[in-house]
């Protein structure tokens, strides 16, 4: 496909770490709670996937799959890539997408403190003994307050390395063609990386450095074992699933600690998140800079920036201004799962509904739902 002045920018064609990628449109990570019972991705699963690139989206991130069976996972029927079972299950999403000519990455979470639905496990695990802010989220099957967490001692710590290297090795063996560490909205990383989840005084908390320290050891362990050409992306944030409004106190000194420290552990990209915000409201810093814009400068990384990136305005801006190099599209892309050939073709795209995301609207459904607004 050649590029012409009058296509969107977002339409070229580029590399991220070793996949060549259609386009700079992403399928940015989305919980679905739609596995089996035990973690195993469904039929009904790869054809959700297959959808969005079969639409057009030259990368897929899948939903955050849980990487270890003692304190990792966060929602009933949520996948994970522990098991054989889960590997197999996998494999045959990741199938459905090449076979569309897409690429596809695992997000690899922990959730930490922020577990809600847990079969192996009836305590949490934090960075601190500190109580999460706000309730539980009742869209993926939560209620009431969170529960207090324990904190994590240093055999912890060890296993949760060794849960995202060992989660990493089945993705590379399912067929993914990377993975990415989710390290944002609150999850077991994300704490870490919070003030005030985050109380501790050794090698992992008490500054900036030390507080990225854990994510930078995840992303060093599977970066150092993972196969020839297989990506190894990182999510951050500043804002969370439980707090939109939390920003890093140390403004852009954090994002220079943050994007020094995960170019320096090996990873290819850095996806920058904004939960419940778009990216103008999250990504902006006090001297008129943004965290997408400086973490692309400090790291000489691809970046991928979220938050409002369906509309067309918006995202040539951060294209051609610099502020990042892909776009991840979430809510829009579940609405049109056919994105960037709407795009191209100049086609209006369909209105998200929220209600596509409620418990009762299965994936088969959402599948129908919008099969039908294209007929």
């Amino acid at each position: 496909m050649t590029d012409t002045p009058d296509r969107h920018p977002a339409l070229q064609a580029r590399s991220l770490g070793s996949m060549d990628l259609a386009n700079r449109l992403v399928v940015a990570p989305m919980t679905r709670i739609s596995a089996t019972p035990e973690g195993v991705p469904t039929g009904l699963m790869a054809e959700y996937y297959a959808e969005f690139a079969a639409g057009g989206f030259g990368l897929v991130i899948t939903e955050g799959i849980y990487p270890d069976a003692a304190y990792s996972q966060g929602y009933l029927n949520q996948p994970g890539l522990v098991t054989q079972e889960h590997v197999a299950g996998w494999r045959a999403v990741t199938d459905r997408v090449h076979a569309q000519g897409a690429r596809i990455v695992a997000q690899l979470m922990h959730a930490g403190a922020l577990s809600q639905g847990n079969p192996h496990r009836e305590e949490t695990l934090a960075p601190s003994a500190v109580q999460p802010r706000g309730t539980m989220m009742p869209a993926y099957g939560g209620s009431g307050p969170w529960p207090l967490p324990r904190e994590a001692t240093g055999d912890d710590i060890a296993e949760v390395v060794e849960g995202f290297a060992a989660a990493a090795r089945n993705a590379a063996e399912a067929g993914f063609d990377g993975i990415e560490v989710h390290a944002a909205n609150g999850y077991l990383l994300d704490q870490f990386v919070t003030e005030y989840t985050n109380r501790r005084t050794d090698d992992y908390g008490a500054s900036t450095a030390n507080r990225i320290r854990l994510t930078a050891e995840v992303v060093e362990r599977i970066a150092a074992e993972a196969p020839e050409g297989f990506t190894v992306g990182v999510r951050v944030s500043q804002t969370k699933v439980n707090d939109v409004v939390y920003r890093w106190s140390g403004g852009a000194e954090d994002v220079v600690v943050i994007a020094e420290a995960l170019a320096k552990a090996g990873a290819h990209y850095i996806h920058v998140a904004s939960e419940g915000r778009s990216w103008f409201e999250t990504a902006q810093l006090d001297d008129g800079s943004t965290v997408t814009g400086l973490i692309s400068e400090i790291s000489a990384l691809p970046v991928i920036a979220n938050g409002g990136m369906h509309k067309q305005d918006q995202a040539a801006r951060v294209l051609t201004e610099g502020h990042a190099d892909f776009l991840a599209i979430g809510h829009a892309a579940l609405a049109n799962p056919d994105l960037p050939r709407r795009l191209a073709s100049g086609e209006e795209l369909s209105e998200f509904d929220p209600a596509m995301l409620r418990p009762s609207v299965t994936i088969e459904s959402s599948i129908r739902w919008r099969q039908a607004g294209r007929a």
